[in-house]
């Protein structure tokens, strides 16, 4: 007769439920902080793998990993201008590859945050949006006209500092 030990079920059954994350305990990760490897300062993708042991011992079932894409870094890594590549000052994709394997080894999910609505100006998407007003992406952000006097078309605020809108010299409208 056979035992079977019911968490090894159990993490069996959730390594195959696609609503696994409902009740999953994750931990969020802010690779600029986290822990730096190689000595500049600055956490990166290695210095993430170097701790994932200790992540794994908490029990969590995943890692939430804030950007860590291209960017000119205006944002704090938010403002992505290659979805498909990692920042230098993170490491490289071979890095990104390496901490999935060492992941998965743990037994952890890996949660990118990939929030495709907030792009860089540098963006291929953004650069092709604003280059014309009939092109296939020029949907894909908000442009307005500015008001008859010149001024932003409402006032609506940025977080990051004052109005949301700022003029664009491509399209004759407003970014925002």
């Amino acid at each position: 007769m056979a035992f079977l030990d019911p968490w090894v079920a159990e993490e069996a059954d959730r390594a195959t439920d696609p609503d696994w994350w409902r009740g999953a305990v994750i931990y969020q990760i802010y690779p600029r902080s986290y822990q730096d490897s190689n000595g500049d300062g600055i956490g990166d993708l290695s210095g993430i793998i170097h701790r994932l042991p200790h992540v794994a011992s908490l029990g969590v079932d995943a890692s939430w990993i804030s950007p860590f894409f291209t960017s000119p870094m205006l944002d704090f890594g938010y403002d992505v201008s290659d979805y498909r590549d990692v920042d230098p000052m993170f490491g490289s994709l071979g890095d990104f590859d390496a901490l999935i394997a060492r992941a998965h080894e743990l037994g952890l999910k890996v949660i990118i945050d990939l929030v495709l609505s907030h792009t860089s100006d540098l963006h291929p998407w953004f650069k092709e949006s604003r280059s014309s007003r009939d092109n296939a992406k020029a949907d894909w952000y908000v442009w307005a006209d500015p008001k008859p006097d010149g001024t932003p078309p409402n006032n609506w605020l940025s977080m990051l500092r004052g109005s949301g809108w700022s003029a664009a010299s491509t399209v004759s409208a407003s970014i925002r």
